[in-house]
């Protein structure tokens, strides 16, 4: 996904995104960059959790690349290929300009409810971070929403992980997740936004994110409270090799404090 407001409707539509890539204030300006914006959270801020999970080596697709920074910064830290699509081609050839000399990073147009170009299995790692929420907010949503997680687990291999950062708590993101032929165990981790992260810069005993034990039925605690209650909730979720008859099965125990 790519910065700006609009008519949530059109979220899901590469029109809309074609137009708002192709204005001065979201174009990436070229190979010398410029007007380039990160959904949600940073690397910086997701970097303890995706180098716990995700190994370097991972073959990773980035789903909704948009104009992040998020692929680069990834293979700053040592990320060896990472395949990035979004819908809008203005967006791709911008970023595949700027990311020319960069041959872990890869530029594709794709919709993604729509990815039969790829073979199952053929990723380690899936991360979404904005692009189910666009969905949801397409004309066709929640169809549209079904059928990208139909792909995602379809393209990711036994073991492998789809990482989901969202604005859409449990009650709201369970139930997409937990669909026929999609068999996940899954751990919730929940990241304060960066404004309420800075309001913590100096006091070392507040972490950034919080894993946070779901119910056997995949929900936050009846009791729990978020400290920021506009909380980004990041899902990682772990395809399972085996079908066992139960589509979503919570990992966890207890919330625990992460921090950089």
């Amino acid at each position: 996904m790519g910065g700006g407001h609009g008519n949530s409707k059109d979220f899901g539509a590469a029109a809309y995104w074609d137009a708002r890539y192709s204005s001065s204030s979201h174009s990436t300006g070229g190979k010398d960059g410029g007007g380039f914006f990160d959904w949600y959270q940073s690397y910086q801020a997701l970097r303890p959790l995706l180098r716990d999970c995700v190994p370097t080596s991972s073959r990773v697709l980035m789903l909704g690349c948009g104009n992040s920074l998020l692929s680069e910064d990834m293979v700053k830290d040592g990320y060896e290929d990472i395949l990035n699509i979004d819908i809008s081609s203005v967006v791709i050839e911008q970023m595949s300009e700027k990311h020319m000399d960069i041959p872990q990073l890869t530029y594709m147009q794709f919709d993604v409810r729509e990815m039969s170009f790829f073979e199952d299995g053929s990723f380690d790692c899936i991360i979404d971070k904005g692009t189910l929420d666009a969905m949801m907010c397409g004309d066709d949503a929640p169809h549209g929403a079904s059928r990208m997680l139909a792909e995602v687990a379809r393209l990711i291999r036994p073991g492998g992980i789809y990482m989901l950062i969202t604005y859409g708590a449990p009650k709201e993101r369970v139930t997409l997740l937990n669909q026929v032929g999609c068999h996940w165990k899954v751990e919730l981790y929940i990241m304060p936004t960066p404004a309420y992260q800075r309001k913590w810069i100096n006091d070392a005993s507040h972490a950034t994110m919080w894993r946070v034990a779901l119910t056997v039925d995949g929900q936050l605690p009846p009791d729990y409270v978020l400290k920021d209650p506009d909380s980004n909730f990041v899902y990682v979720s772990y395809k399972s090799d085996i079908a066992n008859g139960d589509n979503f099965v919570a990992s966890g125990q207890e919330e625990t404090m992460i921090s950089k």
